[in-house]
């Protein structure tokens, strides 16, 4: 039975639409935040193999994130690490150099420009479409770093970054304007254009199941993030 004296005197408008944008802007800040979780942990694993990856749980965290974000793809964190520890780390090394590194035969080379620029060139000039979008947002890959800087894993790191920095509590309404504006041009203009040739290749000519998965997991996310409308923002 409702009980009406519970409910006290009617709300005033500006009550209702504050608590309301409040959880709204709670809803947002926990999406862009398990967003950059998932880019974070997937840049990671296009990064050579390591048992920390066990250690650190970096597959229950893929996991969780993606349960939070309600998609469909948190099952496949778990058999994401089943595979992982499926195989020997030395054998995902081997796996990682013959995919990425060569040197005589790379079965998926992990730069935009390969698949985005003529002729198979690297640092062609959606590289440097892609290091002015870092300078904008803020960033330069770091002078230890000895990839090319549209290498899979940075253009995730990318994202990643834009995404910590929406999710922070102090960041206006502007600045959040911007970020966004900076994930969207990145996935649109650059990853999300090449991600599925990759990923294609990564699958083809991958002889683990782990980099199969990751390859799988990694095409499904993004291009479901280049497919998603942008959001309003909230003040």
């Amino acid at each position: 039975m409702c009980d009406d004296e519970a409910l006290g005197p009617m709300a005033p408008a500006s009550f209702i639409e504050g608590n309301f944008m409040q959880a709204l802007r709670r809803e947002t800040q926990g999406r862009v935040r398990g967003k950059a979780s998932v880019y974070r942990i997937l840049s990671a694993c296009y990064y050579e193999p390591e048992e920390s990856f066990l250690e650190e749980d970096v597959f229950g965290q893929l996991e969780r994130a993606l349960s939070d974000l309600g998609t469909e793809w948190a099952a496949d964190a778990k058999t994401m690490e089943t595979c992982f520890r499926s195989s020997s780390v030395e054998d995902l090394r081997i796996d990682y150099t013959r995919l990425f590194l060569g040197p005589f035969d790379i079965r998926a080379r992990p730069y935009g420009s390969i698949y985005l620029d003529s002729g198979n060139m690297v640092m062609g000039d959606s590289t440097m479409a892609v290091l002015a979008l870092y300078r904008e947002g803020g960033f330069r890959v770091a002078e230890e770093f000895t990839e090319m800087p549209d290498h899979v894993a940075v253009e995730l790191e990318f994202l990643y970054l834009m995404n910590a920095r929406r999710g922070e509590p102090d960041v206006d309404v502007i600045e959040r304007e911007r970020l966004e504006r900076l994930e969207r041009m990145l996935l649109e203009e650059h990853l999300g254009r090449w991600i599925v040739p990759f990923t294609e290749s990564v699958k083809r000519g991958a002889h683990t199941d782990f980099y199969r998965k990751l390859a799988d997991l990694t095409q499904c996310f993004v291009l479901h993030e280049v497919r998603e409308p942008a959001p309003a923002s909230v003040p």
